[in-house]
């Protein structure tokens, strides 16, 4: 149990710098929104798409690896050369997409960026540094530098959100908005290649990295695959439908997508601390570690979709504009639901990386990506963006089923059946109360949550979802 304490300190600390993040796009939707046309807004929405995606090409699955490989070792010498070959890779791969991107810069910018060069350039130079920042933060990752790597990963975010809203404040164009979104990614990098270095001098010699490679390579389809379900759809509506529907769009993922946020802290600290216990075979204690999470993780998730959900139109209109409001608050359950599913998927996946069968992942995602595009290319043009999102929930649904269907075979899937169910029971019982109640205006919608987290948590005491040894683990952890 004390393992699991460090480990839930750990993931608070994850689970702050989430919140944070999120709670940093949430300040930017209602000025960037009140600022801008929807489509410059589609627009913007398409730059961080965009983005998000280029890292999982190009990093080539090695900050996952670096997690998978390194996080036992003790050897420093082994860490540096290993470390400094990666990036050298990553640093080659990333070359070669700044070529490849500035050949296709014309027919990109007219698709995704109504054809501004400037924001296609801008782009490039924030997807290269967004390439080595996923490798520096890995680093942090992996050797359990929870603080540093959450410190980074905010001010990362904070520092483009702050130059942003300062650019908007001063009336400049979107395509110069787009640069406060850079410097972030640009500051943060500097900061920690000088930690890096610090800590661990430069390396004389490289290592080989078959057997690493051998592992992340098929890492890769399954990271696009994942980018593809999560983002491909903003594309598909902006090629069918045009930059405004992407601007309706977006803000109904964002605010159920929130629900996904609650996955980052046990995906960053899950692999880096089960290996050393599977290595060793101590498979009571991963399947303890699994147990836990999901369960903790369904206990804020569950009501979170039924809240964000009920809450969805009240909470745009004070967020966005009236038109963005009326036209995307239904996409709020479909994404938060998928979510949940693809939070489930995400702790239970551990089963099969500590195996070692990321084939069997890379699989999964790339006929999940294949789905995905199907069925938006089909239902968008006919349900319009209703149709992206409910491609999305069954995209993370059937991903999250064939990945119980094989974990199953490896260990015991950490299900807690009878806490699930209470937990479910609480959440109507609030969710009830949401619906009587039917808050609008912010002050409103305030005192309603904080009554129902009082409402779900006290049902849940009494039909006993809590038990006594996880409260006292709740004690010793704060």
């Amino acid at each position: 149990m004390d393992e699991y304490v460090k480990f839930i300190k750990r993931m608070g600390v994850v689970g702050i710098a989430n919140i944070l993040i999120s709670i940093s796009g949430l300040i930017f939707i209602p000025i960037i929104t009140k600022s801008f046309s929807t489509a410059d807004y589609g627009v913007w929405s398409q730059v961080n798409t965009f983005v998000s995606l280029v890292p999982n090409i190009v990093n080539l699955g090695l900050p996952y690896t670096m997690v998978r490989f390194l996080a036992a070792e003790k050897d420093k010498t082994i860490i540096k050369q290993s470390f400094y070959s990666m990036m050298l890779l990553v640093l080659v791969s990333t070359i070669i997409m700044i070529v490849a991107l500035l050949i296709f810069s014309n027919q990109i910018a007219n698709a995704l960026f109504d054809g501004s060069m400037q924001i296609m350039y801008i782009v490039i130079v924030m997807a290269f540094f967004a390439c080595l920042d996923l490798m520096l933060l890995s680093y942090f990752r992996t050797f359990q530098q929870i603080t540093l790597y959450s410190t980074f990963l905010v001010l990362q975010t904070y520092i483009g959100v702050v130059f942003s809203i300062i650019l908007t404040w001063m009336h400049q164009p979107i395509d110069v908005v787009v640069l406060g979104r850079l410097s972030g990614f640009f500051l943060v990098f500097v900061a920690m290649a000088i930690l890096i270095v610090r800590e661990l001098g430069f390396a004389t010699k490289l290592k080989s990295l078959k057997e690493e490679l051998k592992f992340a390579i098929p890492t890769v389809p399954n990271n696009v695959s994942s980018w593809v379900v999560d983002s491909s759809d903003r594309i598909v509506i902006g090629i069918f439908l045009g930059s405004v529907a992407v601007g309706c769009y977006s803000p109904g993922y964002s605010l159920g997508n929130i629900v996904l946020m609650f996955l980052t802290p046990f995906a960053v600290l899950l692999p880096a601390v089960l290996p050393e216990y599977y290595e060793r075979g101590d498979m009571d204690k991963v399947d303890t570690f699994l147990t836990y999470s999901l369960k903790y993780y369904l206990l804020i998730t569950i009501p979170a979709c039924v809240g964000l959900s009920l809450l969805s139109k009240p909470l745009l209109y004070i967020l966005t504009t009236t038109v963005i409001a009326d036209s995307g608050y239904m996409i709020t359950p479909l994404v938060a639901l998928g979510a949940m599913f693809m939070g489930i998927y995400g702790i239970v996946n551990n089963i099969i990386i500590l195996e070692k069968k990321t084939t069997i992942l890379a699989h999964i995602w790339i006929v999940v990506a294949v789905l995905n595009i199907v069925l938006n290319i089909f239902a968008v043009p006919y349900i319009g963006i209703y149709g992206a999102g409910i491609a999305t929930l069954l995209c993370y649904f059937f991903a999250f089923v064939v990945t119980v269907f094989y974990s199953k075979k490896y260990a015991r899937l950490p299900f807690d059946y009878k806490s699930i169910a209470k937990i479910i029971i609480a959440s109507v019982i609030m969710g009830a109360f949401v619906i009587i109640a039917n808050p609008m205006g912010i002050v409103n919608i305030l005192i309603v949550v904080a009554v129902s987290v009082v409402i779900y948590f006290a049902v849940l005491i009494l039909l006993k979802g809590i038990d006594k040894k996880e409260v006292n683990l709740i004690k010793s952890m704060i």
